[in-house]
């Protein structure tokens, strides 16, 4: 390249005669007469240069024409590669589509209103939820496909109610709902291909529809994937959490400020394409969806009801009597036939016992009117209505003809255990 240049500077800036330019550099003045010609400067021109993985390249193409997806380092310990891993990777990565194939990945475009993105993420450092228990909680994590509004909150379990119950209260914060809302295969909302019920439900009522994800198809759901590793890289370091309501109060003053940064793909910040993104959406329904964890039992005589291995005090005197069980992601309330018997803050730690002291003060009382009525009432009844007579123990002596009024055995108060007194 330097000669080329200085050639044509001293051919064309001082004069210099091609007979005396070919002296100088030793070259054939043919080569002069092409430099000045050319009117790009020459490319360097490599001939083939054997590389250390020619040789190992069969014995690759081997291994991979019947394990296409074998990992390269694994390649490496098969052939005794003693070389430069990189190099290794270099050709592995050059002929592994002769074997495996291409898959492509075309780019969405999502109009405005049409999707929210779905998925649960696992940040993790564990959350203090109760005097010396933390636990690893879920966060739900929603992402608008037009504008990239990202929503999250956490939740207290991956089932439905409590998951419908996150979707819910972050639809409510954006104020319209989205009209498709695309989840992977939870099983709680469609781990077997098809939408559960109680999510049918809730979509049913928003007049929304969820769609699931192809399965082994992260790509299809991308959004929400990079959302995650965003909050994984940008949110956790450095933070402590005292609990879940301190860790979703951290996560809305962060989110604040992650809708604020521009987005490269659109090239606009997510809380300017909201407003956009909300006039597609359809409204709120008139009514709240079906949310939380809901069931109906018959209480026990424990007079407690078990929502995720927590048990939660209800009223004793409907005892026996079937009780709806609701639980939302802040409280737990009890109801028989309409009236409310049972109310309590959420509970999101493992096997713990939640209870109500003017529960057991009730329990407490009827004990001590069932045993009253016990002493007053001293008959049994079968089932069909007649008394059964209570006899004392002397009626069962005067039946067998025994009489312990002269009698040598002598019995032992605290053992019931009697011995008798022979004579010596």
């Amino acid at each position: 390249m330097e000669d080329w240049a200085e050639i044509r500077r001293l051919h064309r800036a001082e004069g210099v005669p091609i007979k005396e330019i070919a002296r100088r550099f030793g070259i054939a003045r043919n080569t002069v007469r092409s430099a000045l010609r050319a009117v790009e400067p020459p490319q360097p021109q490599r001939g083939p240069r054997a590389k250390l993985a020619d040789e190992v390249e069969p014995r690759i193409r081997v291994l991979l024409a019947d394990w296409p997806t074998m990992p390269a380092t694994v390649i490496a310990e098969r052939i005794g590669w003693q070389h430069s891993l990189t190099t290794l990777k270099d050709r592995v990565r050059h002929i592994r589509p002769e074997y495996l194939g291409v898959d492509p990945v075309d780019r969405l475009s999502h109009p405005p209103g049409e999707v929210a993105q779905c998925d649960l993420w696992f940040p993790a450092p564990r959350v203090p939820v109760a005097p010396g228990q933390e636990r690893v909680l879920p966060v739900l994590v929603m992402v608008l496909g037009f504008s990239r509004f990202i929503t999250a909150t956490m939740i207290p379990s991956r089932q439905a109610g409590d998951i419908l119950s996150g979707m819910w209260a972050l639809i409510s914060q954006l104020g319209r709902v989205p009209k498709t809302l695309l989840w992977d295969r939870e099983a709680a909302i469609g781990g077997t291909g098809k939408v559960t019920t109680p999510a049918v439900a809730f979509a049913g009522t928003l007049a929304t529809r969820i769609k699931l994800a192809p399965p082994r198809d992260p790509e299809s759901k991308g959004l929400v994937e990079r959302a995650n590793g965003y909050l994984e890289t940008s949110f956790l370091p450095g933070r402590q959490f005292a609990s879940p309501a301190d860790f979703n109060d951290q996560l809305d003053q962060w989110l604040i400020r992650a809708n604020t940064r521009t987005v490269r793909a659109t090239g606009a910040r997510p809380v300017e394409l909201l407003v956009t993104d909300q006039q597609a959406m359809l409204a709120l329904p008139p009514v709240p969806p079906p949310v939380g964890i809901n069931h109906r039992i018959r209480l026990a005589r424990d007079y407690y009801v078990r929502v995720d291995t927590v048990d939660y005090s209800v009223d004793p005197q409907v005892i026996g009597r079937f009780v709806d069980v609701t639980a939302s992601l802040t409280e737990v309330v009890i109801r028989c036939e309409g009236a409310v018997v049972g109310r309590h803050d959420r509970c999101w730690a493992k096997h713990a016992v939640i209870t109500d002291d003017t529960h057991v003060s009730t329990a407490a009382g009827l004990r001590r009117h069932y045993g009253e009525q016990r002493r007053r009432h001293g008959t049994r009844r079968h089932l069909d209505g007649h008394p059964v007579a209570l006899r004392a123990l002397p009626d069962y002596d005067a039946l067998f003809g025994v009489d312990f009024a002269d009698s040598t055995t002598i019995f032992d108060e605290t053992t019931s255990t009697g011995t008798e007194n022979t004579p010596q």
